[in-house]
């Protein structure tokens, strides 16, 4: 079983935030899982789904993004989940936004829900998948820019880079052979 965990905060006021792009990236994915829904549980809602012999847990921590291991490591020991299966996907200000990098082992970058994640599990050795920002404009302090809703053309270049990134997300959680030093960009900068 693998866990997917889309990093946010809960919250109608939260809801189209950079900083919830975790969460927006799960909800396409339950969608092409085939609409898999969402309940309660473990502090997060999650929801089940399977692609042939595989079975998938999608998770949105309720702790709000700071308490993020929390939740996650809650449902790991509940399903005896190993963190090799564990995949996070969360926003990053270093990445332009559009752009996608996946690695499988890292620091916390600066990332609060990441940093729980580390702490809670004990480990920097999971899969993430980043989707980039971009970095606040000047004068603007970066807690109140990934608070901040997107602008409608952001939007648009996001919500077409989540359906683009799908099938190679699934790819990347299915396949174990990626290393430590891969990375994959999609979208480089023109």
């Amino acid at each position: 079983m693998k866990l997917i965990v889309g990093l946010g905060n809960p919250g109608a006021g939260y809801e189209q935030n950079r900083h919830n792009i975790g969460f927006l990236v799960l909800d396409q994915l339950a969608k092409h899982l085939g609409g898999a829904s969402f309940r309660e549980k473990f502090h997060a809602l999650i929801a089940k789904s399977s692609v042939g012999s595989e079975n998938f847990i999608l998770m949105k921590p309720l702790t709000f993004m700071n308490n993020s291991g929390q939740a996650v490591v809650a449902c790991m020991n509940f399903f005896k989940i190993s963190v090799n299966e564990v995949a996070i996907i969360y926003d990053d200000l270093d990445l332009p936004t559009g752009k996608v990098r996946f690695r499988v082992s890292g620091g916390h970058g600066g990332h609060n829900g990441i940093r729980s994640i580390i702490q809670h599990l004990k480990t920097q050795d999971f899969k993430r998948i980043r989707f980039g920002i971009g970095r606040p404009p000047q004068g603007m302090a970066p807690r109140d820019y990934v608070l901040s809703n997107w602008n409608e053309s952001d939007k648009q270049q996001i919500n077409q880079v989540q359906e683009e990134t799908i099938p190679h997300l699934m790819r990347f959680i299915s396949h174990s052979e990626f290393k430590d030093t891969s990375l994959h960009a999609i979208h480089e900068e023109n």
